[in-house]
């Protein structure tokens, strides 16, 4: 298991677990991220920029501590 942080450009991993608070919790679920669903990791900026994901379709820019937050395992192509 590793984080969306971690994840490489294009990869694609399962959502094992959401670590956070209230607030960010419903705000992961408002945009779909939430365990169970399978979410592409686009691209990350460098430095402090977001990372980029998709997820059911559609691409979201989440920041990096946001992403260091979210447990995932890789899919296996």
């Amino acid at each position: 298991m590793t984080t969306l942080e971690e994840l490489k450009d294009r990869e694609e991993a399962v959502i094992i677990a959401v670590n956070g608070g209230a607030m960010f919790l419903r705000r992961m679920s408002s945009l779909n991220l939430r365990e169970g669903k399978t979410v592409r990791k686009i691209t990350s900026q460098p430095l402090r920029g977001p990372v980029i994901v998709e997820i059911d379709g559609r691409r979201y820019a989440i920041g990096k501590g946001m992403a260091r937050k979210i447990v995932v395992r890789r899919v296996q192509e």
